[in-house]
């Protein structure tokens, strides 16, 4: 269960966090995100993805191909009728979204994260 940390957080992003929701695709603006930065969990602000492992995926949320170090915990997901594996942030619980195997080199994974629970932070 994620643990509320920001309490300005609007009834969409509480769904997505609280409740394992999804956001539809293309809604955020992140997917055109192109500035060199960081990605940082909207409800607690842990540092999840450095601007330099995004990647265009196609599917209308923001995709990266690496997140940084520890910062998740994941779970399987049956809601759809097969396996999925969901992942949560550490700090928090709020959840992001879901990791496949299809993602660019170097590591072939796609995170693909709900815009709506990232904060972009550019590089100064």
């Amino acid at each position: 269960m994620s643990k509320i940390k920001n309490k300005n957080l609007t009834p969409d992003q509480k769904n997505v966090l609280y409740n394992e929701g999804t956001e539809p695709p293309g809604s955020s603006d992140l997917n055109e995100e192109k500035r060199e930065g960081s990605y940082h969990c909207i409800n607690c602000n842990t540092k999840l993805f450095e601007s330099s492992a995004k990647f265009e995926s196609g599917t209308g949320w923001p995709s990266f191909f690496k997140s940084l170090p520890e910062v998740f915990e994941t779970k399987t997901d049956l809601d759809i009728g097969y396996p999925r594996v969901e992942y949560h942030c550490k700090k928090c619980g709020g959840h992001h979204g879901h990791v496949f195997e299809d993602g660019p080199k170097p590591t072939g994974k796609r995170y693909c994260n709900n815009g709506i629970c990232l904060v972009f932070k550019p590089k100064r």
